[in-house]
């Protein structure tokens, strides 16, 4: 069973120019081999809305410094330091690595994370993930054998911390 896909590349507009080779994009897909945890983690991130915007993807070669935001999923499987502010989905793939602060919709940790996770719906800590930072989402899964270094809330919506805000504890 083949582990991949190959899709050619849309064909060029015709012109006088000479042609260049054509190129094929190769996508990788899971074998039977993955994991329940991971599989979640994709079906959630398949039901979650689509921005226009598509996935981009910071490949396991690069090393990035910089900031990403804006609309679309985003996926990073090499090494970046920034701050990325999405619309849409965010994962870090096993063995990449993240240090800056994490805002999207839906995050999956599947590598390291230093930083600071805030106002996801979801956050999917698979089994290789490790956060060092706060996590402040709706809800959050956690997979046996992931790690974490910090603080964490899941479960409260505005309407809920608004009655927290200046309350204090009778003494």
């Amino acid at each position: 069973m083949a582990l991949w896909k190959e899709t050619p590349a849309p064909a060029p507009a015709p012109s006088a120019a000479p042609a260049a080779p054509s190129t094929t994009v190769t996508e990788l897909h899971k074998g039977p081999h993955s994991s329940a945890q991971d599989n979640d983690a994709t079906r959630r991130l398949a039901s979650a809305p689509k921005p226009a915007g598509g996935e981009s993807v910071i490949a396991a070669e690069l090393t990035i410094e910089g900031k990403i935001q804006g609309g679309g999923d985003v996926r990073i499987a090499g090494r970046f330091k920034g701050d990325v502010s999405v619309d849409g989905n965010f994962r870090i793939d096993a063995g990449a690595r993240l240090e800056g602060q994490v805002k999207a919709s839906v995050v999956v940790v599947g590598g390291e994370l230093q930083g600071n996770i805030d106002a996801a719906k979801h956050v999917d800590v698979l089994s290789s993930g490790v956060i060092v930072g706060d996590v402040k989402a709706a809800s959050i899964t956690v997979a046996a054998g992931s790690r974490m270094r910090g603080h964490v809330e899941f479960g409260w919506d505005d309407k809920h911390g608004a009655g927290l805000k200046g309350a204090t504890r009778p003494v």
